[in-house]
């Protein structure tokens, strides 16, 4: 068939369409003014249960009823409360065991007329000021933890997401459930409760996206790394299918430190998208100013891409995953290393390295790659944990790493 200009236009623009809707694209530039005001000092590092989180909240909720969502929490808002009682935590800098604090879930609705609904979800609580005994700062009390990349980036990812298929005049084939997390730093409060407590039934989940530090994307490496991949049997070659820039690497697991996990053991099919670890990790240091920002539009197009391609499927079907219970070792000593889990070599490579933490004061630094400590070979992070496991406070042992070339060798205590 020979196509005149004008047809092979329109043809093309019809192709558009699937993945972008007229005049509708990811904006930068929108995703920097979110990530901006949620990562400010204003809102003095957003920790859960506070009058910060509080505002943070309300921004979310404003910025979902401009979408025009429809609200979803209690009585006519996008609020959901739950109080719950602050577990024990030996590292604390302010001893808050047993009091009650009340997390906030913001949700907000797209209502297609589908059958079936698509959870996309991101948390929105940080470290605060650095009280609760998670910063891996050395000295964190009273420190701002503005948590731009842990997790405003994923939060600011849920609503221009929202805000995409709000505008998107191609009418999808699934409702969408966007919801940004309280709770997630003390241990995915948030997402547990509103898996116990769902505004529309489980059963009609068809998926849940969840986006969790999406904000550091390397510009060289492009590394994207997509969990849950072993949740649903068409997910491995799904992924593998869609053509994108980015060098997307995967992991089968459904269980995860982050809010994917509250639907997986609720047996509803997840992907979790990460775009790496990074020396600010957790510390005061996760400003606004470090998010690729142009990156993280490209991981939300391909999730866009992603969302595409479910589109084209019959309802998915879950499937089990290993456990992390079983898989992972229990330890009870620290290096104080941030680990890249996105390094395809062998050993560990390190991404930050904690002030004051026994590989700090090995002289270990961000770059190098843990071969072997004490007696055992660490070739990848199983080993890793695996050898960790071994020791417990006050030993003391070898450990040797890579420095470009070279085998370096410290002493460490833990």
């Amino acid at each position: 068939m020979k196509f005149s200009f004008i047809n092979t236009f329109f043809f093309g623009l019809l192709l558009s369409v699937s993945y972008h809707a007229i005049g509708q694209e990811i904006d930068a530039n929108k995703i920097k003014n979110e990530v901006s005001y949620l990562a400010s000092d204003e809102l003095n590092g957003r920790g859960t249960g506070t009058v910060d989180e509080a505002k943070a909240a309300a921004y979310i909720a404003k910025q979902f009823e401009e979408i025009k969502l429809i609200p979803k929490g209690e009585k006519g808002t996008f609020l959901q409360s739950h109080e719950f009682t602050e577990p024990a935590n030996p590292h604390a800098t302010t001893d808050t065991a047993g009091k009650k604090r009340t997390l906030t879930n913001v949700i907000g609705y797209l209502d297609n007329g589908a059958q079936q609904t698509i959870v996309i979800g991101g948390h929105y609580d940080h470290l605060g000021l650095g009280h609760d005994g998670n910063s891996l700062d050395a000295n964190p009390k009273d420190k701002i933890h503005n948590g731009a990349d842990d997790n405003a980036s994923g939060t600011a990812g849920v609503i221009e997401l929202a805000r995409y298929y709000s505008n998107n005049s191609r009418k999808e084939t699934y409702n969408f459930l966007f919801i940004c997390f309280s709770g997630e730093e003390l241990g995915l409060f948030g997402s547990k409760q509103y898996c116990e407590k769902p505004v529309t039934p489980l059963a009609d989940i068809n998926m849940m996206i969840n986006m969790d530090m999406i904000g550091r994307l390397e510009p060289t490496s492009k590394k994207l790394m997509v969990y849950g991949v072993g949740t649903a049997p068409e997910f491995v070659s799904m992924i593998a299918s869609i053509k994108s820039n980015l060098n997307v690497m995967t992991d089968s697991a459904g269980v995860g430190p982050s809010d994917q996990t509250s639907f997986y053991l609720k047996d509803i099919p997840v992907l979790h998208f990460f775009t790496g670890q990074h020396s600010d990790y957790h510390k005061p240091s996760d400003d606004a100013d470090k998010v690729n920002y142009e990156g993280e539009k490209e991981v939300l197009e391909f999730i866009i891409k992603t969302i595409a391609e479910v589109e084209k499927l019959p309802k998915l079907k879950f499937l089990k995953t290993r456990s992390a219970k079983s898989d992972t070792p229990a330890f009870k000593v620290t290096l104080g290393i941030m680990p890249d889990y996105m390094f395809s070599g062998v050993g560990v490579h390190i991404d930050g390295v904690t002030e004051g933490k026994p590989a700090f004061k090995a002289g270990l630094l961000k770059g190098d790659v843990i071969v072997k400590l004490g007696e055992h070979t660490v070739k990848d992070m199983q080993s890793y944990m695996k050898a960790l496991s071994m020791f417990k406070k006050g030993d003391t042992t070898m450990v040797k790493a890579l420095r470009g070339n070279d085998l370096i060798e410290g002493e460490i205590t833990f």
